[in-house]
């Protein structure tokens, strides 16, 4: 008799179910909770402490054998998801795996963003360097390929771009038909390309993430589709994967902060899964703090803990231009908030001018990254400021997506074109200051080598200025 690799555990009440038994909807019959995916050697609900300390593997033995499949060929190796596979064994089948050499992002040191804040250290762990440029794809190649295993031959998701592109590239590549639910004129160009490119059949709502979210989780209870959105586990058993990675590329050193941006929140809570079970399994001797924030247009986390500390969620009507983050209710608030309490972050909201200069400060570094991505970067400076991350506590922003996915949005922003004459009215003078010196709109001229020259002998002298 083959002996089960894992089994769902409900986040809410406990309990527990294999996974093959899981309804289409991922929620508990019970009440209504999502589901944790949980292994032999996981830990008990309420602490670190092992059910059995034969059932933990080898802390020492998984660095080394992760560390050796950085050499191998096989495009599950080649996987910064895959390469973890010891503990995410949520397919039976290895043959399965559906892969795109997913992972395996750098992670930048940000000079002048330590600089600025009077930190000695900031570092960026890029996820929008993924194939579909954003941090979907590790979440995918998981929940897709248990969606091959257990064959399915359709997939969907309602999403605000991101999740649809990754989904769409996934089931291409494992020969699925994806449908994609998305808000009507309410996401990035970019990313409804990708995912028509895929192969995708995309359906556009006359409605808003949350709507399409509605409209999803009834077809999927009508027909044989498999959802992809976050409330299915496997997604998150992908998407931990980055925080053992960070620490590989750290060399098992723990950083003091985490800091995520936080849209249906379920990344904050896969990254702290990452990091508890590394802790269990005594990879690494403590936990980093793991801090949420959230655009103010889209803050039902932040606004539930503020006005009920965090027992009953406040759906919000979501207004950002961060528009992957662009969610009011978002289905993971209650895994967020275990992360925020259990790693001891925090959560907190930024502005969106707060957004747009943090996104030029971290292309002014060569870096770039898509808005919603930049709120780690502006909440940053708040958590500073109310004296929660001190000058020599180290500090990794997670940017989710890449420059490119919502690049409308950085040419309105240098063309002084992203804002009303009302929100600029409510930028600071310091913060204006700062904008003037990060804009680069272009400069037309004649094809005259006199008048080029000219002009750029006077931006040589404002250089020097």
């Amino acid at each position: 008799m083959k002996v089960a690799t894992h089994q769902l555990r409900c986040t809410e009440c406990g309990a527990r179910i294999a996974g093959s038994a899981v309804n289409s909807i991922f929620r508990c019959p019970d009440c209504n909770g999502l589901y944790d995916v949980i292994y032999p050697w996981s830990s008990l609900p309420n602490g670190d402490t092992p059910a059995s300390d034969s059932k933990l593997p080898n802390a020492s033995a998984l660095r080394w054998l992760w560390q050796e499949r950085r050499t191998s060929t096989m495009s599950i190796d080649q996987s910064g998801v895959w390469r973890f596979r010891d503990l995410l064994p949520i397919v039976d089948d290895l043959e399965h795996v559906v892969t795109l050499r997913e992972g395996n992002t750098p992670l930048y040191d940000l000079p002048r963003a330590s600089k600025a804040l009077g930190l000695d250290w900031i570092l960026a762990k890029h996820q929008g360097m993924n194939p579909t440029g954003s941090f979907k794809d590790t979440g995918m190649t998981a929940a897709l390929s248990v969606a091959r295993e257990r064959g399915f031959e359709w997939v969907a998701c309602a999403s605000t771009g991101n999740t649809s592109a990754a989904m769409a590239a996934y089931a291409a590549r494992a020969a699925l038909r994806s449908i994609v639910f998305i808000p009507e004129g309410k996401i990035a160009w970019g990313k409804l390309s990708q995912s028509m490119d895929y192969g995708a059949l995309t359906v556009q709502l006359r409605t808003d993430f949350d709507g399409c979210v509605r409209v999803l989780t009834e077809l999927v209870s009508r027909f044989p589709i498999y959802l992809l959105n976050s409330v299915n586990p496997y997604r998150l058993e992908g998407q931990k994967t980055p925080a053992f990675e960070l620490l590989e590329q750290l060399e098992w050193q723990v950083p003091e902060h985490i800091v995520v941006p936080g849209g249906n929140l379920a990344n904050g809570s896969a990254l702290a899964k990452g990091f508890s079970e590394m802790h269990h399994l005594g990879l690494i001797s403590r936990v980093p703090k793991v801090s949420i924030i959230q655009a103010e247009g889209a803050n039902p986390l932040y606004r539930s803990l503020q006005e009920n500390n965090g027992e009953e969620l406040i759906p919000v009507k979501a207004n950002t231009r961060a528009t992957a983050i662009r969610i009011g209710n978002p289905a993971s608030w209650r895994k967020a908030l275990r992360a925020l309490r259990t790693t001891g972050g925090w959560c907190e909201q930024v502005s969106e001018q707060e957004i747009a200069l943090a996104k030029a400060e971290i292309g002014s570094e060569g870096i770039g990254c898509e808005p919603a991505s930049a709120v780690t970067l502006a909440g940053l400076k708040k958590l500073v400021a109310q004296g929660k991350v001190g000058r020599e506590e180290r500090v990794v922003l997670i940017l989710t997506g890449h420059t490119l996915k919502d690049s409308n949005y950085t040419i309105d922003y240098h063309r002084g074109e992203l804002f009303t004459e009302e929100e600029n009215a409510q930028i600071s003078g310091s913060d204006q200051i700062l904008h003037a010196a990060l804009r680069k709109p272009p400069i037309v001229l004649e094809p005259d080598t006199d008048i080029v020259f000219r002009e750029l002998e006077s931006q040589m002298k404002l250089v020097h200025a």
